[in-house]
């Protein structure tokens, strides 16, 4: 049976972001449970903002295109979500915005969404850890006919749990991330059997 495949991405484009380093910590895991993962950084797919007007005239961008070929190759999806005024991310919205849309005739939209599972993490400086942001992101995914894992990880505090080098501090923690992973890939293997 071939490898489960898992796309992973945080929803910033900051280099330095929190959720940049924690996405990272759970597509460990899921290497390390026997999965095939990509992890990918929304900064190098820089897209418009959604408008329909531009999607009639032009259809997807290039890199839309590409982001959304990643996601239709992929068994799963990891995401770490960055919270700004309590929700998700402008620039992952619109990143699922664009590659929810057919780009061939044909071609229903949410292809690339349909039947994949998906665990969601957020890492936050405030109290909360982005938590409050992850429940509109699930609502959104499932909406989209992406299957969630129920458990979502929080990491709130989040400049007091990582090193420099974007590994996390509490060894409980970094386990609690990394599981994350390895339970999409576990999910993904019994769904596939």
């Amino acid at each position: 049976m071939p490898k489960i495949k898992i796309l992973a991405f945080a929803g910033a484009t900051r280099k330095e972001s929190f959720n940049k380093k924690l996405v990272k910590i759970a597509a460990k895991g899921a290497e390390d449970a026997g999965a095939q993962v990509t992890v990918i950084d929304l900064k190098d797919f820089p897209m418009p903002v959604y408008d329909g007007d531009d999607e009639a005239a032009s259809g997807l961008p290039a890199k839309a295109r590409e982001f959304k070929k990643l996601l239709q190759e992929s068994d799963g999806f990891l995401i770490a979500s960055a919270e700004y005024n309590s929700g998700y991310s402008a620039v992952l919205k619109n990143a699922l915005d664009w590659a929810s849309r057919p780009s061939e005739e044909g071609e229903k939209s949410l292809s690339a969404f349909t039947g994949k599972y998906v665990s969601l993490m957020a890492a936050s400086p405030g109290a909360m850890g982005g938590i409050r942001g992850l429940y509109q992101l699930r609502e959104l995914l499932q909406n989209m006919n992406v299957t969630v894992l129920p458990r979502m990880q929080a990491v709130n505090q989040a400049h007091t749990h990582f090193e420099p080098d974007g590994r996390m501090i509490d060894e409980k923690m970094a386990k609690s991330v990394t599981s994350l992973g390895a339970d999409l890939v576990q999910v993904l293997t019994k769904v596939r059997a």
